[in-house]
């Protein structure tokens, strides 16, 4: 279990709790309701109305709050990519901070989307769901699954589909319950991925090159990753089973939403049931590098990662204008496949660069959903009800409905007003434990990046 004094400073449990005269974003996309009561018992949410019976409650008088759902962080990393060796990145499990940072910053499912130690990861989620570390429920991807040709010591290379049908296996028997196919990956091997995969239950995601989304479609794929960033379909150079020296950026400027290609790519997506997944923040980071961090970003920050911040945003120059069209046109593409009827998740991609880091990135993603178009109660409901539909948890989590899991972030503010607000989490419940975001961060201060 937790350590005694670590439970003191950061969580306290009670057999009830009522939240008095809150906001209540539900997460369903609909209108929010003020001055309302939410009663939560036994890990779950009993009660909801504009009173409450309080016998034997706590109760937290909450006016000028929010409550929203808990985040379901669908593309968030559990290591740091450090670039200070020579010649590679060194990529660092942060077994102990990342937890904390996501959990202070609302984040209360996560899926680790493909993991450079899955042993540690699995190792985590074991801990957490024990009580023995603070952190959000996890869903783990298994490692990296690419091509011969690896570009990082953190990517699995397949040799064909044999091996990529034994690797799966491998994973799946140990614990991993998603798959994450990378740039590299061979048509054959994504292939044999997906059938293995799907034989056990379990889903496939892809940040892919190699494979466009078409390609992927007609294998079975159930989610993409990187909104439409990565698809290079009508890149000039593309072969098959080849990543294309553009990397989808000529095909993203192609593709306006009202092309015939975009109307037909979305078309076969939602007929499918291909979830996107939009990871929005690190092309606008380098879009606006001097855009000032929180503090409380800053001070995450190890020396050293919070340096190489600095040294990544002054170095950032020449190429803006064309990675802001390419941003707003994967922004209007995220539109048109929602007003479609597709499926939208969403993840920062946190791995250090650009100041993005677990948690804040979460927040941040929200914020560029409503920047692309989507009122904040839609951006709410991506980041919360649609990533839980995706895992198949929506009758327990994603929403705020009596009988679901208490997994609720309380926010000082309106973030259906102004969507910023949604940085300000004081509190937040994980299966009706309420945890304090600020004792949580200050137990991580300067960690990220060490450990």
């Amino acid at each position: 279990m937790l350590n005694p004094l670590l439970v003191v400073a950061i969580m306290q449990v009670a057999p009830k709790v009522v939240l008095q005269h809150v906001e209540v974003i539900d997460g369903t996309g609909a209108p929010p309701r003020a001055d309302q009561s939410i009663t939560i018992e036994g890990g779950k949410i009993t009660a909801i109305g504009p009173m409450s019976a309080t016998d034997g409650a706590k109760v937290l008088d909450l006016r000028g709050y929010s409550v929203m759902p808990g985040i379901v962080g669908m593309h968030d990393h559990f290591w740091y990519q450090d670039f200070a060796a020579p010649g590679t990145a060194v990529d660092q499990t942060m077994s102990y901070s990342a937890p904390r940072l996501y959990l202070a910053n609302g984040v209360t499912t996560a899926r680790t989307i493909a993991s450079v130690d899955p042993y540690a990861e699995l190792w985590l989620k074991h801990q957490i769901e024990s009580g023995a570390v603070p952190g959000p429920h996890l869903e783990v991807t298994g490692p990296f699954l690419d091509g011969t040709d690896l570009a990082a010591p953190r990517l699995v290379g397949l040799t064909g589909p044999e091996d990529a049908r034994a690797t799966v296996a491998f994973w799946a028997d140990h614990g991993v319950t998603q798959f994450k196919a990378y740039q590299g990956i061979t048509r054959d091997d994504l292939r044999a991925v997906i059938q293995e995969a799907h034989k056990r239950g379990l889903k496939v995601t892809g940040h892919l090159c190699s494979v466009t989304y078409d390609e992927a479609i007609d294998l079975g794929i159930d989610n993409l990753e990187h909104g439409f960033q990565v698809n290079t379909a009508l890149d000039p150079d593309k072969k098959l089973d080849t990543c294309s020296a553009a990397r989808g950026d000529s095909t993203l400027m192609h593709m306006s939403p009202s092309s015939p290609e975009a109307d037909r790519l979305i078309a076969s997506l939602v007929k499918h049931h291909v979830a996107i997944t939009s990871t929005l923040v690190g092309l606008a980071n380098s879009i606006s590098p001097q855009r000032s961090l929180k503090p409380a970003v800053l001070d995450a920050m190890s020396p050293k990662v919070r340096d190489a911040y600095l040294e990544w945003r002054n170095r950032l120059g020449a190429g803006r204008s064309e990675r802001a069209a390419l941003l707003r046109r994967d922004m209007d593409l995220q539109r048109a496949f929602v007003a479609a009827g597709g499926l939208l998740i969403a993840g920062p991609d946190p791995v250090g660069i650009g100041g993005n880091i677990p948690g804040f990135g979460d927040q941040r993603e929200i914020e560029l959903l409503v920047d692309a178009g989507f009122t904040p109660v839609e951006a709410i409901k991506i980041a919360t009800l649609n990533g839980a539909t995706f895992l198949g948890r929506q009758d327990r989590i994603g929403s705020i409905a009596v009988g679901k899991n208490a997994d609720l972030v309380v926010i000082k503010g309106d973030p259906v007003a102004r969507i910023t607000d949604v940085e300000n989490v004081e509190m937040v419940f994980k299966d009706g434990v309420q945890y304090d975001s600020a004792k949580l961060l200050d137990s991580v201060k300067g960690l990220y990046g060490v450990y």
